[in-house]
């Protein structure tokens, strides 16, 4: 770590022809915070995940993890610099086991599991423990249900030892028993010193996890702030929130 954010975007742009899918997006995570992402759909908050973690190239801006840019780095490199992210669509390995899952993804950074003290099987283990899945690890992953499939993402991302974890919509489609104790994992995650954006549609989630929110809006930042001022916001009520959103699930 050099001191600075670990996760640092700074005039990205992202355009498709003559769609301007993300439109001069600046902000800075800090280590130990979690900043919400939200917005009406279409409004480029999946494409900006795209661009920080190298799935698609900006066409204009920078990306900096630790204050070293990355904006022209593939997908792996930014992986093992610190940058992890899940996706909508629960996306595991389904013809592998639970713990299969993990030993891949903790390969995926060796060195700073042998810097840690920890073996790839010890770092899976760990993970496994954190999202509560310990004792699903010979199950095959394939089988499991959206909760645990949602669950290993999140502990594959993690065991690759991110320090910046990007979370795509992590409670859609969840029960509310299952929101709860995804927030307090959430929690356990960033108070690990992890930077954590995360895009969600859940409002009671994001307003009980947010340090800080940005709203996005045709691309653009429309409104950054803390939840409550989020939620007091007339134009985001009126561009996203709609009348009767403090009564949202």
């Amino acid at each position: 770590m050099t001191g600075k954010a670990p996760l640092e975007i700074r005039g990205v742009s992202k355009n498709y022809g003559g769609l301007r899918a993300v439109q001069d997006v600046s902000f800075a995570a800090q280590g130990g915070e979690i900043l919400g992402i939200v917005g009406p759909n279409g409004a480029g908050k999946t494409t900006l995940f795209d661009v920080i973690s190298g799935h698609t190239r900006c066409t204009r801006g920078d990306v900096l993890v630790d204050g070293a840019v990355v904006t022209n780095a593939p997908v792996n490199v930014r992986l093992k610099r610190g940058i992890a992210r899940t996706f909508q669509q629960p996306t595991v390995a389904g013809s592998m086991t639970v713990f299969e899952n993990m030993l891949l993804a903790a390969f995926f950074a060796p060195r700073r599991g042998r810097e840690a003290g920890r073996s790839p099987a010890g770092t899976a283990a760990e993970h496994l423990e954190l999202v509560g899945l310990e004792d699903a690890a010979s199950a095959n992953a394939g089988s499991l249900s959206i909760f645990d499939k949602k669950r290993l993402m999140l502990a594959t991302a993690l065991a690759t030892g991110a320090h910046v974890l990007l979370l795509d919509e992590p409670f859609g489609g969840l029960s509310a028993g299952e929101i709860d104790f995804t927030i307090e994992v959430v929690r356990r995650v960033r108070d690990r010193g992890v930077a954590v954006v995360c895009i969600e549609h859940v409002m009671r989630a994001l307003v009980s996890l947010a340090d800080r929110v940005m709203v996005m809006h045709h691309g653009a930042t429309f409104f950054e702030g803390s939840p409550a001022e989020m939620l007091r916001d007339e134009k985001v009520i009126e561009i996203y929130l709609g009348v009767g959103a403090g009564s949202r699930p």
